[in-house]
């Protein structure tokens, strides 16, 4: 489903923000790109969404390459981003049909997904009020919704849980693993290390933009000595302060 191959961004006179970044996303798994502030997560998700170009290298979407069809790459995702702001007067009916028009979606196809993902979604009770009206929770409901009404095969998270509460939060978890089910290529970008935990079945650690440690949480643990992602991180930090040539 996704993957890059040495995907690559660089700023002039600053290090590179991604650099050479390689892996693979099959379908039907839920995969946790991991990092600090500045690692290249952000980055990395602008350059899959075709938003910026790769200075080198490459992303491919169901064989669509991001370097050359970065238009056709975006009806292939959804994206899910805490900072993702919804039309404020208008109904999350009228915001899901409003994306579902600008995916090309005929009428009867948008009616059926709003109904679909109205279910899923449990937006029922706030399907006609006005976005502006809706609680926080209620907002990433329907941010989620909005992110599926064109039925995309990958599903980009970006802090999906940031500002929620614990039901909130379940909402997401039950809205991962209901997109794990039907076979949906899934890349979380969190700083929850203890969410993601729950959330991914393989992770990627990102450091200065470099893929620093990679699989699952047990062969991380077998990778690094460390229990948690928590533990992890902790120590690439005290890697970074230790002076040159000390361990």
């Amino acid at each position: 489903m996704i993957q890059l191959d040495r995907l690559t961004k660089r700023f002039e006179g600053r290090p590179p923000a991604v650099d050479e970044l390689s892996l693979t996303v099959p379908a039907g798994e839920v995969y946790g790109l991991l990092g600090a502030n500045g690692a290249g997560k952000t980055t990395t998700l602008r350059m899959l969404l075709g938003l910026w170009a790769p200075t080198s290298g490459d992303a491919t979407i169901l064989g669509c390459r991001v370097s050359q069809e970065p238009d056709r790459i975006k009806s292939h995702i959804g994206l899910v981003s805490a900072s993702a702001g919804l039309y404020q007067w208008l109904t999350p009916r009228e915001l899901m049909a409003y994306f579902g028009i600008g995916y090309s979606l005929s009428e009867a196809r948008i009616a059926q997904r709003i109904q679909e993902l109205s279910r899923i979604m449990d937006l029922g009770r706030f399907l006609d009020q006005r976005c502006s009206t809706l609680s926080t929770g209620q907002k990433q409901r329907v941010n989620l919704a909005r992110a599926l009404v064109h039925d995309p095969p990958v599903v980009l998270l970006d802090e999906p849980t940031r500002g929620l509460d614990v039901v909130g939060s379940k909402v997401v978890f039950d809205y991962v693993a209901r997109l794990r089910d039907e076979g949906k290529a899934i890349i979380v970008c969190t700083h929850q290390l203890d969410e993601a935990e729950r959330l991914c079945d393989r992770f990627g650690v990102l450091h200065y933009g470099r893929l620093r440690h990679e699989g699952t949480l047990d062969e991380l643990r077998k990778q690094t000595g460390q229990p948690g992602l928590v533990e992890l991180f902790l120590a690439l930090l005290r890697e970074d302060a230790a002076p040159a040539g000390t361990a």
